[in-house]
């Protein structure tokens, strides 16, 4: 009877210890070392509106939502009928704007060679005059025929330079119509994902109308929320940790690259520690380009997750949270 009392108290007090590590375990497995917080926000990707430059008609969509596009893909056309016609106009412009250069250029060397011959006329007659050949007056005619095929010469230069000056500008309208005319092809500006289809082929749009709504993988951050105690500890470069409950917590290395100035109510779907922690500051944990390209598709707008920043610079990382190639 003693051994089996005994046996039976040993078993009743590992069974104690065992609730009790249990229940430690329940009640502190979201305690951080001091010096590390935790927050739990949503994963966010730089959203890019793909607009048109010019108000018209969409005469064609080459995307869906969800496509991966590529950086300056053909996403959509407008119709270009007007801008066409405004560029055949400025072509024609400029070619008469080169003819008038050609123009001025030949009236230029005739006016040359007008002055020439007037130059070579008042020394003719400069020589009879002191020769008694000629009378002053007629010398007097001959400085003026020089004069006026003077002022003839730099008219004519002048003319030249406002043909060239016209023609520049005629270039200039070319270029802007051409610019117009490449603006009615619309294209994705960056690599990303289709998110929403705005527009349906032959949709009418204002200038600056959305087409689609295109997500940068490469630009990818989790929105946090931090009570002032430890927001006004944080810097913008500080590391920062995140993991994401659809994969299973793998911790992903991260950087503060923004912590707000103002204050704000506490988002409903934050949850925070304490009731009093109305007030928070809206902090954003971006992750690397690099770091976000070897996730590739799995990294997706809306994921929940959490997220870890140092109050402390001088702590040091868990080992749950250690990266070995995070950024230092």
């Amino acid at each position: 009877m003693k051994w089996r009392d005994v046996a039976v108290g040993a078993g009743v007090a590992v069974v104690a210890v065992g609730c009790g590590a249990g229940w430690y375990v329940v009640q502190h497995h979201d305690e951080l070392p001091p010096g590390l917080a935790r927050a739990n926000g949503r994963l966010e990707l730089a959203r890019i509106d793909v607009a048109v430059k010019y108000p018209g008609r969409i005469t064609a969509l080459e995307f869906h939502e969800g496509d991966v596009v590529a950086a300056g893909q053909v996403l959509a056309r407008e119709d270009d009928a007007s801008t066409q016609a405004s560029l055949d106009a400025a072509r024609a412009q400029l070619l008469a704007a080169q003819a008038n250069v050609a123009r001025a250029g030949a009236e230029r060397d005739a006016r040359q060679a007008t002055l020439h011959l007037a130059r070579l006329d008042l020394e003719h007659a400069s020589t009879m005059f002191r020769q008694h050949l000629v009378s002053d007056m007629e010398l007097s005619q001959h400085q003026t025929g020089l004069d006026t095929a003077t002022a003839g010469a730099e008219a004519a230069a002048r003319a030249v330079d406002a043909a060239v000056a016209a023609e520049q500008a005629a270039r200039a309208q070319v270029a802007q119509a051409r610019s117009a005319e490449d603006d009615m092809t619309i294209r994705a500006p960056v690599a990303g994902r289709i998110e929403y289809r705005i527009v349906e082929q032959g949709a009418v749009l204002p200038g600056g109308g959305r087409v689609a709504s295109l997500l940068d993988p490469t630009d990818m951050y989790l929105t946090i929320f931090y009570p002032s105690l430890q927001a006004g500890q944080l810097h913008v470069g500080d590391q920062a940790r995140i993991t994401l409950d659809a994969l299973h917590q793998q911790v992903i290395p991260a950087t503060i690259s923004f912590v707000s100035p103002e204050a704000q109510f506490t988002p409903k779907y934050v949850e925070t520690t304490t009731e009093r922690d109305k007030l928070v500051y809206r902090v954003k944990l971006r992750i690397d380009p690099a770091t976000a390209r070897r996730y590739g598709s799995v990294l997706k707008a809306g994921m929940t997750g959490d997220g870890y920043v140092r109050t402390d610079p001088a702590a040091r990382w868990p080992a749950a949270l250690d990266v070995a190639d995070a950024p230092q």
